[in-house]
């Protein structure tokens, strides 16, 4: 894939082939950045995986750095209320599911009541696709919901393996401190490293890497505890 001209340039101002503690790679992914719009900053962490094992579940971050997320709430009339009073922006139960099946997605997370998922597994295809189908693993499919919505407003976010054994999750913005940015990372890592399949062997964490949405990737330098 053919870079832009700024991307190019950036690549020159670094060693490519270092690795850099923590924070200096946060500080270098800054440096680099070149978007006139504020870039994500992205941690890519390598496992030791399988193809039989997987990697997923949630974690809170420390430090916030997006807006407040719309949530929507699959449930029977009776659980409406605490929904509701838990702040979700969306609440119902076949309206929303026929909503839905009209082409209508303006939330940004779902979350469902166990009696509710054999109707919403009907939106299988259209939530499944868009990542928004509510799941046990996540803490989504759930009678607690004040608990729920609770956790998804403080930051709650899903981290999982690809094919390829990398967990890809946006940390923070360029505009933020470096400190906090690599306070969300050691945190993600930390639930990473939780998850580790009881049957994997060798070195766990493998490479661990940190880019802005339009920048280079900047190795960071990790060694398992």
């Amino acid at each position: 894939m053919r870079r832009g001209k700024k991307y190019r340039e950036s690549i020159k101002r670094y060693d490519r082939s270092a690795s850099y503690e923590l924070k200096a790679a946060l500080e270098t992914v800054k440096s680099l950045a070149f978007a006139k719009f504020d870039e994500t900053v992205d941690l890519s962490v390598k496992l030791n995986l399988k193809k039989s094992q997987s990697v997923r579940d949630t974690v809170v971050l420390p430090n916030q750095f997006r807006g407040e997320k719309r949530v929507l709430v699959f449930c029977k009339p009776e659980k409406e209320k605490e929904a509701q009073d838990a702040g979700a922006a969306f609440v119902g139960a076949e309206d929303l599911i026929e909503k839905i099946k009209g082409g209508w997605l303006d939330f940004d997370v779902a979350v469902a009541t166990p009696d509710m998922m054999k109707d919403v597994g009907k939106l299988g295809m259209v939530l499944g696709r868009k990542g928004l189908m509510p799941n046990p693993k996540t803490g989504t499919v759930t009678f607690d919901l004040k608990g729920a919505l609770a956790e998804l407003k403080r930051g709650r976010v899903e981290f999982r393996a690809d094919k390829t054994g990398v967990v890809h999750l946006a940390v923070g913005k360029v505009s933020m401190d470096s400190e906090k940015v690599a306070e969300n990372v050691r945190t993600v890592i930390t639930e990473i490293k939780r998850k580790k399949p009881a049957d994997a062997k060798g070195e766990f964490v493998q490479t661990v890497s940190v880019a802005s949405t339009m920048g280079p990737g900047i190795w960071v330098a990790y060694k398992e505890e």
